[in-house]
């Protein structure tokens, strides 16, 4: 019995989530009624985004020195962000139309209107969201790109004061240290959380969200893991990553992602366990919430090939110059998504509205999204992780753990 409570927190997550998907199937009533538990819990972990990044910005940007070093990041990080999510498009894209999951279905009089209007976001539009107007309204709203801008600008600010801003300075570290022990607490009871959301799901949609619309599921997952294969790993490898400890330090973060369908919720323990990683703290600050809304490679993945899939079930013929048309605008229109559950199927939303797709398609898709949103959000946050360790390594920054075992949450 000592043993197993030694177990990690991890292991336990694994636990919860088998248990979560049992109550699920066997008393799908019971499984609905936990939904106050996984809220509680998304709600704990939304109340530390807002100081953790106050912390880890302002405390990382102002002892970083010249304001000429976070612009070089910002340039990197942008690149890097605009590569890899277009390889992601093109990985979406690619899986597709060689597995043509739409194929043969018939979306004519089979559904009823999805519900769902959405226009396509211009990026003048995302630039001017990103500024904010007041920066209390963005902490209420847990507005993750409004808070980096500020955040930034406050921390440089900072820096270039010197010495009358120490004090300032010397509490955003401080706040960041205790958020971080904040978060060890909340995540205590992250396998109760993650147990629930995932009874909830199943419970509420019932064992067909694991199996209905087999072929979409399995086009989507296996898109997933060429981009990571073939996306990821090599880029992890050729900047000098290692692999062992990068594991060891995204695999908590993954599995809250993956079971709450929340990038957001696996913010805080992202940003701890990449410092812990060996990234500085002006690196992790930026870098990671900034990807957000810059490099959800899964939800961009997802929207290129759900589109496609939409096309195919409906008959419509799409062209590879519509095609390539569907990619470029997507590469604008996805910045900006916002770290939830759900953002993805409205930017899907807009690119039917886009390219004159039936709307009924996105109720198609609706069908297994809990799903589907699961795998993409999982990916969103290791492609994060991942663009924070690899700009790291661009700064010339050794990335070594001081401690495997301190990427371990105890539980």
């Amino acid at each position: 019995m000592g043993r197993a409570l030694k177990l990690s927190l991890t292991s336990w997550i694994f636990i919860a989530l088998v248990i979560g998907t049992l109550l699920g199937i066997f008393t799908p009533g019971f499984a609905k009624s936990l939904a106050p538990i996984s809220n509680i819990f998304l709600r704990l972990i939304k109340s530390i985004v807002g100081p953790l990044l106050f912390g880890t910005l302002v405390y990382g940007i102002a002892s970083a020195g010249e304001l000429r070093t976070m612009g070089r990041i910002a340039a990197k990080s942008l690149i890097y962000f605009e590569v890899v999510t277009t390889l992601a498009l093109i990985i979406g894209l690619l899986v597709v139309n060689i597995v043509r999951p739409g194929a043969g279905m018939s979306l004519t009089g089979a559904i009823a209107g999805s519900g769902l209007t959405a226009r396509p976001v211009a990026f003048s539009q995302v630039l001017e969201h990103a500024v904010p107007q007041n920066i209390f309204e963005s902490l209420a709203q847990n507005d993750v790109l409004q808070m980096v801008v500020f955040f930034f600008l406050f921390g440089a600010a900072c820096g270039a004061v010197g010495k009358k801003a120490e004090p300032v300075v010397s509490f955003a570290g401080s706040v960041a240290e205790v958020m971080f022990r904040y978060t060890k607490y909340v995540m205590y009871v992250a396998p109760f959380g993650v147990g629930a959301a995932i009874a909830v799901t199943i419970g509420s949609k019932g064992i067909g969200v694991l199996f209905g619309l087999g072929k979409l599921v399995g086009a989507l997952y296996l898109a997933l893991i060429l981009f990571v294969a073939l996306v990821l790993v090599p880029t992890l490898v050729i900047a000098g990553v290692p692999l062992a400890s990068f594991w060891q330090a995204v695999r908590q973060p993954g599995l809250i992602a993956f079971s709450t369908a929340s990038s957001e919720a696996a913010l805080p323990l992202a940003l701890e366990n990449m410092e812990r990683f060996g990234a500085p703290k002006h690196i992790v600050g930026f870098v990671l919430p900034t990807g957000y809304s810059f490099n959800l490679t899964g939800s961009t993945l997802y929207v290129s090939l759900a589109s496609l899939f939409i096309a195919q079930a409906a008959g419509i013929r799409m062209p590879l110059e519509t095609q390539i048309a569907m990619m470029l605008t997507l590469m604008l229109t996805s910045k900006g998504i916002a770290g939830v559950p759900r953002s993805g199927l409205v930017l899907l939303a807009a690119t039917v509205a886009s390219f004159q797709m039936p709307a009924e398609g996105i109720t198609l898709v609706m069908g297994v999204d809990a799903l589907l949103d699961m795998g993409r959000t999982c990916v969103n946050v290791l492609g994060n992780c991942a663009a924070t360790a690899v700009v790291a390594r661009w700064e010339r920054v050794p990335l070594t753990a001081k401690s495997t075992k301190a990427l371990e949450v105890e539980a």
